[in-house]
């Protein structure tokens, strides 16, 4: 058979982008080194966000914003300050993200069948600044099915062009080389592995039982990032944020492996901004792991304590929700890989969600009742699995008893019971009054002005050591890895850029490893819910500009 494009990398972004190369008619080859029964990627098991500017959802809920809006809070989350370089088509992406993200994004998504969960959430707050980080307003949109509900659309179409031969799928196919033939990326040549009946997201064998060699008029690079692999991460360590951390968690599977980038690199593609990364500060071990190391993120309502490793409160604005990196930041200057929460029972009732199609079982599964039932709970099962089974998380009717099993966890007797006694008292005083000066009091006050924070995500503000509040509970915080912000340079129609600037003749790349679009379209930082439609924007862009070429 003879292809018109080889797509390399099954995920969310090649998804989408064979599947328009596929509807305009063109023959893709799509390559992938995992199981047929993961196809979709990382992005099966995500929770689903998407950031979307102006829609009903907003408006329903009384949140008024604007594209005007928008572009704001993204330009002082990104903080571009390589404007002449790797900046340059980063930026640009960025801008025409945020038009589709005011645009017709919803409305392209809501045609294939994807619907949203009614209440929009508040990620990434800031807490600056009006034109510093975050976002001004709700704009996290969560995918009424989660992950696989924005997966299945695209997969049912590639899997329907499959059926009509426009589409060549073959899994367990690991792309080795690229292979330049009249100054053009046509070529792509590699392992065949043993095949494997691993599930979604488990460790698959790396044995080679064979090699091939495929040719076509193009060649999209669509292989994820590098949160995966732990080496290559410690190895691209920014050093704005002090030493690798020794000790993290892994937030995306194994998979996920940049191994595409210095392959791609090694045809003349340019990496830019490889310094620029994502990762989380409120990990947990996974006390049921899918992939080795797995770690999961706590979604936190604002109201928990955050304490460093050593047990003193972070300061303004480090609060849960807040700023990510500005958190991360924090904590490594510490000297220490992980923090505290110490929080109430009444806190984790409402407060406490976990990221992952996994951890949603309702809205993954699309259950009204399911959901209903979740609000009418005192804690959602998936969180209430991991008090009662994971190793980060200890319960206790007084605060003596909570700090002496927090040094008893990390067995290295950091924490001093009269230092936190005296903060966690300090603040609570601070309740007595409907005004203050602590900043996450009057957080906590401003989110719940907002109807959806005051519905289902943010407690009323309380005192921490009332017993009527509790029990107590303390929270280890890991660091899980999780996005590449930086990645391949490419225009505005996908096409990777060489080190001169200049289009590669035949190459492309979509998603994470384009840094989602550009080589870096969020410049340090995210808005959130921008990472999936990062993905389905520049697979959408790359595969209908390669249609249109050929």
């Amino acid at each position: 058979m003879n292809f018109d494009v080889i797509v390399v990398g099954a995920g969310l972004a090649g998804l989408v982008a064979t599947a328009e190369m596929a509807d305009a008619g063109k023959k893709v080859l799509l390559l992938d080194q995992e199981p047929d029964a993961s196809m979709g990627g990382q992005a099966f098991w995500s929770f689903g966000g998407l950031f979307l500017v102006d829609s009903p959802e907003q408006r329903r809920m009384g949140i008024k914003d604007s594209k005007e809006l928008a572009w704001q809070d993204w330009l002082g989350t990104a903080g571009f300050d390589r404007e002449e370089t790797e900046d340059y088509w980063g930026r640009k992406w960025a801008e025409a993200y945020v038009d589709f993200a005011a645009g017709e994004k919803r409305a392209w998504l809501t045609k294939m069948g994807v619907r949203f969960f009614p209440v929009v959430g508040w990620a990434e707050r800031g807490g600056y600044l009006a034109d510093g980080h975050g976002n001004s307003v709700p704009r996290f949109h969560i995918v009424w099915g989660t992950g696989p509900g924005i997966v299945a659309p695209f997969e049912r179409r590639v899997r329907e062009h499959i059926k009509t031969g426009l589409v060549k799928f073959l899994p367990r196919h690991r792309v080795d080389k690229l292979i330049t033939k009249n100054g053009a990326v046509v070529v792509v040549s590699g392992s065949v592995l043993l095949p494997s009946t691993s599930a979604r997201g488990e460790d698959s064998s790396r044995e080679v039982v064979g090699s091939f060699e495929y040719g076509a008029q193009a060649v999209l690079v669509s292989s994820g990032g590098i949160g995966g692999n732990l080496d290559l991460v410690r190895k691209n360590w920014p050093s704005r944020l002090g030493e690798p951390p020794k000790e993290m968690v892994t937030g995306v599977p194994a998979h996920v492996d940049g191994r595409m980038l210095a392959i791609t690199e090694e045809a003349g593609g340019r990496i830019v901004n490889p310094d620029r990364m994502w990762h989380y500060t409120e990990g947990l071990k996974n006390w049921n792991p899918i992939w080795n190391n797995h770690g999961i993120r706590i979604l936190p309502g604002p109201s928990s304590i955050w304490l460093d490793a050593t047990g003193r409160r972070f300061q303004a604005p480090n609060f849960p929700g807040f700023d990510t990196l500005g958190t991360l930041d924090a904590i490594k200057k510490t000297g220490y890989d992980y923090s505290w929460f110490i929080l109430t029972h009444k806190i984790i009732e409402k407060e406490f969600a976990l990221s992952g199609s996994e951890q949603n079982p309702d809205i993954t599964g699309k259950s009204i009742r399911k959901v209903i039932g979740r609000a009418l709970q005192s804690v959602p099962d998936p969180v209430k699995a991991f008090m009662d089974k994971g190793e980060d998380f200890i319960i206790a009717d007084n605060l003596a008893d909570l700090v002496s099993r927090m040094n008893k966890l990390t067995g290295e007797n950091l924490l001093n019971l009269e230092t936190i006694k005296r903060q966690i008292e300090a603040r609570d005083r601070e309740i007595d009054n409907k005004f203050t000066k602590d900043l996450q009091i009057t957080a906590m006050r401003g989110a719940r002005n907002y109807l959806g924070d005051k519905l289902i995500r943010v407690t009323a503000p309380h005192k921490i050591l009332d017993p009527k509040n509790g029990p107590l509970i303390a929270v280890r915080l890991n660091i899980l890895s999780r996005k590449t912000l930086g990645g391949l340079q490419t225009d505005l129609s996908g096409k990777v850029l060489n080190s001169s600037g200049q289009p590669i003749p035949g190459l492309y790349a979509a998603g994470e490893v384009s840094g989602f679009g550009g080589g870096g379209i969020h410049g340090y930082r995210s808005l959130e819910g921008t990472f999936l439609g990062g993905c389905l924007f520049t697979g959408r862009i790359a595969g209908r500009a390669i249609a249109a070429e050929l």
